[in-house]
């Protein structure tokens, strides 16, 4: 939250803004907006590919507080969206709250498309900018939608796995396993944006998610030996009531 402001509250959730978003939606901004006649169509593009990040996470949001738990925080920042929740300690409730975000894209999905066939079969002669936005923004959701199923934690794929592993292995070990494949996975993304894709924002992203799969397996272990502290405390001892003397 350091760093970050208040833009606006919906349904008791506020979202928040962190100051670097500025920074690189100006970067952004002039890296695209060679691709349409007007530069004001790039401000729209990355206006709109948050716009998807922000439904995305009011859908976990909304989801997190149909089972019973508690999401009042939404944080926007370069890296996308945060979704501050806390659902009920079960795995189906964990689960619901993690699925119900890429749900959304699937949704938005048909949408974006058809309005893409729309603008190119009605607009395209009289406003070029119009298809290359929605068909920029109908690629943008579904990359959102693949990468963030990637079983690398913390993303939602990773979150799913260790949702369903908490069925059979419980909330510690399936923590665990998930931050070790997340580990893996980070590491397997951070050599594919140097050697593939020559991408600073991949390597930056893989970053992220390295440091925050090594923090999901601190916790696992943190988690486990309370666990173990609980299970070794003996349990109290009744104190005996003075019984009075017999007269």
């Amino acid at each position: 939250m350091s760093g970050a402001f208040r833009i606006f509250r919906f349904a008791g959730i506020q979202v928040y803004l962190h100051f670097t978003w500025f920074l690189v939606a100006w970067y952004e901004i002039e890296s695209s907006k060679y691709r349409y006649a007007s530069p004001i169509w790039a401000v729209i593009e990355y206006v709109g590919l948050f716009g998807i990040v922000l439904l995305h996470e009011f859908g976990h949001a909304f989801a997190c507080r149909s089972t019973g738990g508690r999401a009042d925080r939404i944080v926007l920042w370069p890296l996308g969206g945060l979704a501050f929740v806390d659902p009920p300690p079960r795995p189906g409730a964990v689960l619901w709250s993690i699925v119900a975000g890429p749900l959304v894209n699937v949704v938005l999905y048909p949408f974006l498309y058809f309005a893409l066939k729309w603008s190119v079969q009605g607009w395209i002669s009289a406003s070029p900018d119009i298809q290359r936005l929605l068909f920029d923004l109908w690629r943008i959701n579904l990359g959102l939608l693949i990468f963030n199923l990637l079983p690398i934690f913390p993303l939602d794929g990773g979150q799913i796995v260790r949702a369903l592993l908490w069925f059979k292995l419980g909330p510690v070990r399936s923590l665990k396993i998930s931050g070790v494949l997340g580990v893996a996975g980070a590491i397997c993304l951070g050599a594919a944006a140097y050697y593939y894709f020559r991408s600073v924002w991949i390597a930056v992203i893989a970053f992220f998610l390295l440091s925050q799969a090594a923090a999901a397996i601190q916790r696992a272990k943190a988690m486990a030996a309370q666990a173990d502290l609980s299970a070794n405390i003996p349990p109290p001892v009744p104190e005996q009531q003075q019984q009075p003397p017999a007269p």
